[in-house]
């Protein structure tokens, strides 16, 4: 009987994990993405600036860790967003929407009442490796 594979994805072109986790797993060919906030990798620092740096620095960070799968922001099927204030929520999509200009994934966002290092936004999401063709279903 033939075992799963799972694979760690690991990057220095993002964050190192502050904690016990990866920061991606590839199982067949999906890809949990751990939690990314606004951390530059080169110091371990959040940026400065708020919550639409952070947001972009946590998106950059992601992409980071999707390309080291060979995959990009189009293979992201699910995303989570949490963020510390949801009045930034508009904010956070301003940005978001730079990433994902079609085909958005689906998406939960919640506020919560602490992030790691203080950040204001964290991002994690599910990916499909693969070639991906996009149909779109609406149903009358």
């Amino acid at each position: 009987m033939a075992g799963i594979v799972r694979k760690i994805i690991k990057t220095v072109k993002a964050p190192a994990a502050i904690g016990p986790y990866s920061q991606a797993v590839l199982v067949e060919n999906t890809m949990y993405l751990s939690g990314q906030i606004g951390m530059d990798p080169s110091t371990g620092n959040l940026v400065s600036g708020g919550v639409v740096p952070e947001t972009e620095q946590a998106l950059r960070n992601m992409g980071a860790v999707l390309g080291a799968a060979g995959a990009d922001f189009n293979n992201i099927v699910k995303a989570t967003v949490l963020l510390q204030n949801m009045n930034d929520f508009a904010a956070v999509n301003d940005v978001y929407v730079k990433y994902f200009p079609k085909n958005y994934p689906a998406r939960a966002a919640y506020q919560v009442a602490a992030l790691p290092k203080g950040a204001q936004v964290e991002i994690e999401a599910v990916a499909i490796l693969g070639e991906i063709t996009d149909v779109e279903h609406t149903e009358s």
